[in-house]
């Protein structure tokens, strides 16, 4: 059975003190305390640590690498004992990162019964907590199918909260190259937080995957 003290001493073996300093200054939360472990290490470590799940979660959340690989291991879980652990997951987020990463394969094929998990977060309120809910909209819902659900989610959502706007526009943006039309129309008859409307154009225009007339088109709707 593994112990704290050896994650930490396998985390500190592994820390790379630049990228430490670099990535806190993404993070922007000056509370979080990270010891420069880069992405795929975290992800292999997760992978190696896999059986150790149970007692892994017991360990405190003092560091971002230590609270990153829990969400790793909870992903790897089936779907009834992942939606079973969620709630108390996704109250420990306090950051992009951790967020955008924490990715459920089980969800795939469990769509329509995760909508319900992800109503309630859209309107929890917590930052963290909504982001998590449009990024997983994202991840798994971009479909034509789902377009309502996805129209619904961006404008139900408070567009004032940094990160929750951010992960908004990147959702629209998303549908916006996708489903063109569809995004065009939604744009066109919905009255969106400017911020927004402006963040996801940009981030649409951005984007390889749209013509230069579609670009065109998009930057006559950013006001």
């Amino acid at each position: 059975m593994i112990t704290y003290e050896e994650v930490l001493k396998r985390l500190k073996e592994n820390a790379d003190p630049a990228y430490r300093d670099f990535h806190k200054r993404l993070l922007k939360n000056e509370s979080i305390c990270n010891l420069g472990v880069r992405t795929p290490v975290l992800r292999a470590l997760a992978k190696e640590w896999r059986g150790e799940r149970h007692v892994f979660m017991s360990f405190p959340d003092d560091y971002y690498e230590v609270t990153f690989i829990k969400f790793q291991l909870l992903s790897a879980l089936p779907y009834g004992e992942f939606v079973a652990e969620l709630d108390g997951a996704v109250a420990l987020i306090d950051n992009w990162a951790t967020c955008d990463c924490f990715r459920a394969p089980c969800i795939k094929k469990h769509r329509e019964e995760f909508l319900p998990v992800l109503e309630r977060y859209l309107r929890d309120g917590r930052e963290f907590v909504v982001r998590y809910a449009l990024v997983t909209l994202l991840e798994y819902y971009m479909s034509e199918e789902y377009l309502p659900v996805i129209f619904n989610a961006v404008l139900s959502v408070d567009a004032g909260v940094y990160y929750i706007k951010m992960a908004a526009a990147w959702l629209l943006a998303e549908t916006l190259v996708h489903f063109y039309g569809e995004g065009v129309r939604f744009l066109r008859e919905n009255a969106l937080n400017g911020d927004l409307r402006r963040k996801a154009i940009q981030k649409a225009r951005e984007s390889f995957r749209l013509s230069p007339d579609q670009k065109e088109e998009l930057k006559l709707l950013k006001d």
